[in-house]
């Protein structure tokens, strides 16, 4: 593994996995408002049981967590991960007409922290490229 790729993968991997264990725990209150967030850019995530909803984030973030920062996972395959779940982050950014500005591509004040996001969609693009 290079030292840009463990560089990528160990802040990116630390990052996502610390989030998801933040979620393990969400009460249902809290399920609903981060499901209800989640429908503007994936409306399916609505059939499911919110309590259902907040574990599949929880456990999501955890296995691309750990699969950045597992060396022996394949690159590409951590990167084709986190690339999938960042791109349900940017649906979300880019549906959600609150989150930017009229122009539907700078954001707003409310979209400046998802936005934020589209830098772990270009390190898994790195990571999927990358020889």
């Amino acid at each position: 593994m290079s030292l840009s790729n463990a560089i990528l993968r160990g802040v990116t991997g630390a990052f996502v996995l610390n989030s998801g264990l933040g979620k393990r725990d969400l009460p249902t209150e809290a399920a609903q408002g981060l499901q209800g967030f989640a429908s503007t850019g994936v409306p399916q995530v609505n059939q499911l049981d919110p309590d259902t909803f907040g574990k599949f984030v929880a456990y999501s973030e955890i296995g691309i967590g750990t699969a950045l920062l597992t060396p022996f996972v394949p690159r590409k395959l951590a990167g084709a991960g986190l690339g999938a779940f960042s791109a349900g982050l940017m649906a979300m950014y880019f549906r959600n007409p609150s989150m930017t500005r009229p122009d539907g591509v700078r954001p707003s004040d409310e979209g400046m922290s998802l936005s934020k996001d589209v830098f772990m969609l270009a390190i898994a693009g790195a990571l999927v490229t990358s020889k």
